[in-house]
């Protein structure tokens, strides 16, 4: 059924890794491939799990103190390209653009860091620019994509890989998305509130 999408290849960019574990272990067991940066790919791999660097997809480092990581072509096209489009598929393939089924994102927090009475420059390094497209991509073609836009989701996920395996259903996708939307729009809200300031 078309409906029915199963997830092969996984980008995972989290800042907190709390609750990660178990769904790393299920994914891993499912035979999901892993693809990663920074802090969360050295996570992945201490746990045993191998991790595709974004920067071998991409053939760019992370630049600019980290401000650039994941926001390349390889990897939004990879998130933004429609399953069933073949001018998309014919693009991924002449281009070298891997499909990226599962995004699993846990921003920058900004709110946190605004309420410890950190410094602006310190604040403003935490808004989120990668994960937040990251975020927005994945639930825009919920149709092919599974979005996990926060860590309170990572439970979420797992009961349907634990119930299904996986894969998952349009209505599933689509829950996910709109819970992205929520936090793309709370997070952007949180930041408006503090340059208003």
């Amino acid at each position: 059924m078309a409906e029915t999408k199963k997830i092969k290849t996984a980008l995972i960019s989290v800042f907190h890794k709390d609750g990660l574990e178990d769904l790393l272990k299920k994914l891993n067991e499912e035979g999901v491939k892993f693809l990663s940066t920074g802090g969360t790919q050295k996570f992945i791999e201490s746990l045993g799990y191998e991790c595709q660097k974004v920067e071998d997809v991409t053939t760019y480092p992370s630049i600019l103190g980290g401000r650039v990581k994941t926001l390349h072509p390889k990897i939004f096209g990879g998130i933004l390209a429609r399953r069933d489009n073949e001018g998309d598929q014919a693009q991924m393939n002449e281009y070298e653009i891997p499909s990226i089924d599962l995004v699993v994102v846990d921003l920058y927090p900004f709110e946190q860091t605004v309420a410890s009475g950190a410094s602006e420059q310190d604040i403003i390094e935490k808004i989120d620019i990668g994960g937040i497209s990251l975020i927005r991509a994945g639930a825009k073609n919920f149709k092919d994509v599974v979005i996990v836009p926060s860590k309170a989701e990572y439970s979420v996920l797992l009961d349907i890989l634990n119930a299904n395996g996986a894969q998952t259903e349009i209505e599933e996708r689509k829950m996910f998305a709109e819970r992205a939307f929520g936090v793309s729009s709370h997070y952007d809200t949180a930041i408006h509130a503090w340059f208003a300031k």
